[in-house]
């Protein structure tokens, strides 16, 4: 890659929070941009109490951090604006990219790509009155990639400072290929600067992505990076010896379960988010299938430290060069 290339890390709903984001930028290279999990039901800004712990810091280990809002009501993210900026935050992030039916059947996320005319007037009705730059993270639409070509002139319209386009639709979940024509069409459609995302999962498929959009210079990295925390790392040039991969990694996940331990009191619930952050890295694994069971069956500190302690001790580490990991 080259200098000017920046690497973000997409958000996810119970694993990319704040242990997670101040422990994995402690252990890895690579990374440019953080992105928290969405925000939502900001009906008055007390209402980001329970969650303001996520935007206690601006940055992790020095790498800046974006606030993101899943919402349909421009007053929601003028509170949830106003107060990221009281926080020092320069910059939030519009979720119109979630594809799971719970939030797109009410016109949220990737819902709301089908009404052009919705996300118009949310644009208008805050603009000049949102004290932050505002970024937005969407899909190329919801029942067709189509549905970008009248997106487009409606995002250039307003004050935007960057636009993160996962190239496929929400209906497809993480389903099939991505869509690199339609994504390569609006490289010339966008006058806001792209980011591209979506099945980012080795340095060879980073590569093969450069080669087909030379222009776009912001990438983010969502499964590839759970799956293998090396990831970033080794796009940029990072140096880690393959023999201590393993060893490295283990430190990270007992690290991040105390962290989880800790700022969740000791419950139990510790473990079921490591299980979700499993899910992903038992890919980087020799039989993924049987280190995710063991893990997953777990329901005591004991029973998962042991697990844990089994899989390190027994599993060889392939990385994400091994190419396990299934979307289908």
């Amino acid at each position: 890659m080259s200098g000017k290339d920046n690497l973000y890390v997409a958000p996810f709903q119970g694993i990319t929070g704040a242990v997670f984001r101040e422990i994995y930028t402690q252990y890895f290279t690579g990374v440019d941009k953080l992105f928290t999990p969405f925000f939502t039901g900001i009906y008055k800004k007390k209402n980001l109490v329970t969650r303001s712990d996520e935007l206690d810091e601006t940055q992790h280990n020095k790498i800046p951090l974006v606030p993101q809002i899943l919402s349909k009501d421009a007053d929601e993210m003028l509170r949830f604006g106003e107060f990221c900026a009281e926080k020092g935050f320069a910059e939030i992030n519009w979720n119109l990219g979630c594809p799971y039916p719970r939030v797109a059947n009410k016109k949220r996320g990737s819902g709301i790509l089908p009404h052009p005319e919705m996300i118009s007037d949310i644009l208008s009705r805050f603009e000049g009155r949102l004290p932050v730059q505002l970024s937005i993270k969407c899909r190329l639409g919801y029942y067709a990639p189509d549905e970008i070509f009248e997106l487009m002139p409606v995002f250039n319209q307003f004050e935007i400072s960057e636009l993160i386009i996962h190239a496929r639709i929400g209906k497809q979940l993480y389903k099939g290929e991505v869509d690199e024509a339609t994504f390569k069409k609006c490289m010339g459609l966008s006058e806001i600067p792209l980011a591209y995302n979506g099945d980012i999962f080795s340095v060879k498929d980073m590569k093969e992505f450069k080669m087909q959009f030379p222009s776009v210079h912001r990438w983010m990295i969502g499964r590839g990076l759970l799956i293998d925390p090396f990831l970033p790392g080794d796009i940029k040039g990072a140096t880690y010896p393959f023999k201590d991969r393993k060893a490295l990694t283990e430190k990270f996940v007992t690290d991040l379960y105390l962290g989880y331990r800790k700022r969740m009191n000791d419950r139990l619930q510790a473990i079921n988010v490591m299980k979700e952050l499993w899910s992903f890295l038992s890919y980087s694994f020799d039989q993924p299938e049987k280190v995710f069971n063991r893990i997953k069956k777990c329901k005591s500190f004991d029973t998962y430290e042991q697990a844990v302690s089994d899989v390190f001790r027994n599993r060889v580490w392939l990385g994400s060069d091994a190419k396990q990991y299934s979307q289908s």
